[in-house]
Formats: C-alpha cells, sequence, structure tokens
C-alpha cells in the first residue's frame, strides 16, 4: 500500500496506539490562543492603509499553522512526518513575530499589542520545546530527502549510488 494511503487511514483510525486528540494538547490549545489575539489585534488595522493591510492575511494564515501542523504532526505520528510539520510551526511562529516587527515599521498606531503576540509565541515556543521531546524517533519511515531523519539514520547509502 502507497504510503499516503496508510498516512491517510492512520489519520483516520480511532484504534491507533497514538490516539491523541490534538485539541487536548496544551501546545495546541496555546496556538489557538494565538490565532483569536492574532485576529483582534489585526482587526485593528485600517483597511484604507494597503500596506498595513496586506500583512492582516500573512499573520492569520502563520498564527493558523500553529493549531493546523500539530494536528498534522499528531495523526500522522511518524517522526519524519512530525518533525515536517515541526519546522513549518517554527517557521510559521518566527514569520508571524517578523510580521510583528514590520507592522510597527510601517506605523501601525497599536504596537503594544504587538508584544502579546510575542510574549504568546515565547509561551509557545517552551511548550514546542517539550512537545518535540515526546517525537518517537525510532517510529519513522526513511527521509530520502535526508532531512527529517532521527540521529544516526541518514541516507549515505543513496549519495554513495551517485559516484
Amino acid at each position: 500500500m502507497p504510503i499516503k494511503d496508510q498516512l491517510s487511514l492512520q489519520m483516520f483510525d480511532d484504534d491507533d496506539d497514538h490516539g491523541i486528540n490534538p485539541e487536548e494538547l496544551t501546545i495546541y490549545q496555546k496556538g489557538r490562543e494565538i490565532y483569536n489575539l492574532t485576529e483582534q489585534i489585526t482587526d485593528l488595522i485600517p483597511e484604507e492603509n494597503l500596506m498595513l493591510a496586506s500583512y492582516r492575511e500573512y499573520m492569520l494564515e502563520d498564527a493558523a499553522q500553529l493549531t493546523v501542523k500539530v494536528a498534522g504532526a499528531e495523526a500522522a505520528d511518524l517522526y519524519d512526518l512530525r518533525m515536517e510539520n515541526a519546522a513549518l510551526i517554527r517557521k510559521a511562529a518566527r514569520d508571524l513575530q517578523a510580521h510583528c516587527s514590520a507592522l510597527e515599521n510601517l506605523g501601525f498606531a497599536q504596537t503594544a499589542y504587538l508584544n502579546l503576540i510575542r510574549d504568546a509565541i515565547e509561551e509557545y515556543r517552551l511548550l514546542f520545546i517539550q512537545w518535540i521531546r515526546d517525537f518517537d524517533q525510532w517510529n519513522y519511515i526513511k527521509d530520502q530527502w535526508g532531512l527529517f531523519n532521527p540521529p544516526g539514520v541518514d541516507t549515505d547509502d543513496d549519495i554513495d549510488s551517485i559516484d
């Protein structure tokens, strides 16, 4: 069975060994909090300022990734897929912070509110560190790209075949 089909079955199998509802995880709840906070703050961006308004969608998309990718990682359960989702979460959180700085630099009037997002992301970061420590690194399928393999598992044999 192709891996894509295996993953689809695993995502919707109520009897899988992992069995964690992502919505019950503290990191997921914090991600939802960040999304709601981001939504409230970006609602303060004046629509007539097109430069500032353009950041609204980016910020909401990045904030949404903090829950969506946790759910994806929990559904996949495989180390390489969990790490891939974790990397996307990290990128989204860092981009959200960068967007806050951009709003400040572009003259957003309510800059004090942006610190609420930054503080929440810092709390999320600490939860993230705890969350990834629980990944079972030996429940994996070898990442042929070599990026998300557990320590000690590499693609040297693939590289050697090129020579």
